[in-house]
């Protein structure tokens, strides 16, 4: 297995391909390159009793993408005619759960595999009714199930009994393609589901691919209802954007379908003029290092992208009023960024993280001071945060990169040595 972008092993759609009357493109275990043995040990064991108890089940989504394109997929999805209440019959080690779709999680000692039945669209309940949707728990059938998924790329199914790829919607050739395209009307579903833009833009930057021309366009129509999907998703794929190293290239689709005007305006003055280069320069360093396999907090990652806004502002509120105040700096840093947290989800306890890690890396713009001071700003806990955003900017900016190093040397001579203790106050002696 090999875990590279846009490395596509050949899938042939001739040899013994096959097109089925409803439309499914049949391609046997000769013309692709899936083998049972990238698939563990676990999923194969439920897909096995499903058709042993007389259900089809499929290994489907993203897991059979990635295993077509080489990859590693970091988790196995199974599609299956049987009903979350047949599912949790069959396996005692596993529970029903979600509200809007009803799946069952089949928990192994070391892993979870996720099994949902096939589902079919919705019926909207009226012609004048927005088209979000927000109950999804109808059950369909395999190509009906398909249909519904998001993009051509993740509607596949792969059959354990047979061996082969089951293609109803076009999925194999916009892999050949490198092509994400949306299924079905693009205007349709991007309104059903606006968090699907960011997936778009997700998938094209994981994978190296382009968005598809008729999706593109409706992203950058339709961009203005993604402040009508759910905040604390749109959150989750943001973060996502940021955590897995593909972070500059997606963001740099985000300006250019103008998807992330209406999620964070304040940034757009800083990321569009001729000064914004070391924004992007700052996204490729967090990349490296999140492919590096050093872990980040979410509040750093969060911070990375609103750097912009507060140390740009800092700057020139200081040059209008003089250096600023501790306390002075904390009110402009939360001021500045309560707008933007109205439309995300961010828990309180990581929204102080944010703001105290702006406010102590704008401590560290000066140099440290006598050893008593030194040590008060390294062992403050927000510290910690303020010195890896600090090493990000530094290094994309090649501003401040000697405070930076002093900091940085302080930092690890003092946490080789023992904290200062306090001296016990002495007690008068009673007369």
């Amino acid at each position: 297995m090999i875990d590279e972008p846009g490395t596509i092993p050949a899938v042939s759609l001739e040899g013994g391909t096959q097109e089925r009357a409803d439309g499914c493109v049949t391609i046997p275990r000769a013309d692709h390159g899936i083998s049972r043995q990238d698939i563990p040990e676990n999923v194969l064991k439920v897909l096995y009793r499903l058709r042993r108890s007389g259900y089809k089940g499929y290994l489907c989504g993203g897991g059979v993408r990635d295993l077509l394109l080489g990859r590693k997929p970091k988790d196995f999805d199974i599609a299956t005619d049987a009903r979350p209440g047949e599912i949790r019959s069959l396996f005692r080690n596993s529970r029903i759960i979600g509200r809007r779709f009803r799946l069952v999680h089949v928990i192994f000692h070391d892993a979870v595999v996720e099994v949902a039945t096939f589902r079919r669209e919705p019926e909207q309940s009226g012609e004048n009714d927005d088209l979000l949707v927000r109950r999804d728990n109808t059950f369909g059938t395999p190509i009906e199930d398909a249909k519904r998924r998001d993009f051509t790329v993740n509607g596949l199914f792969y059959d354990i009994e047979s061996f082969s790829v089951l293609d109803f919607v076009g999925g194999v050739e916009d892999l050949h393609s490198r092509l994400i395209r949306v299924i079905g009307d693009p205007d349709r579903r991007l309104r059903e589901d606006p968090v699907r833009m960011m997936r778009a833009v997700e998938f094209a930057a994981r994978l190296d691919f382009e968005i598809e021309a008729d999706t593109y366009d409706a992203i950058v129509e339709h961009r203005g209802d993604i402040l009508k999907a759910s905040p604390a998703r749109v959150t989750d794929e943001i973060l996502e954007l940021l955590r897995k190293g593909w972070s500059r290239e997606a963001m740099h689709l985000m300006v250019e379908t103008q998807l992330m005007e209406p999620l964070v305006p304040e940034l757009m003055p800083w990321i569009q003029n001729e000064e914004s280069d070391y924004f992007w320069k700052m996204l490729a360093v967090l990349d490296r290092t999140m492919r590096s396999g050093r872990s980040m907090p979410d509040s750093v990652l969060f911070a990375v992208l609103l750097l912009p806004i507060i140390l740009v502002g800092l700057e020139q509120e200081e040059s209008r009023n003089g250096r600023m105040k501790i306390g002075d700096t904390l009110t402009f840093v939360r001021e500045s960024l309560e707008p933007v947290f109205r439309r995300f989800v961010l828990p309180a306890g990581m929204r102080h993280q944010i703001e105290q890690a702006f406010e102590t890396l704008w401590r560290l713009q000066e140099p440290p001071g006598e050893r008593k001071s030194g040590w008060r700003v390294v062992f403050r806990e927000p510290f910690a945060n303020a010195i890896a955003l600090f090493e990000i900017y530094a290094l994309s900016s090649g501003r401040s990169v000697e405070m930076f190093r002093e900091w940085q040397t302080l930092m690890r001579r003092m946490q080789a040595e023992e904290p200062p203790t306090k001296r016990p106050r002495k007690r008068r002696k009673k007369k």
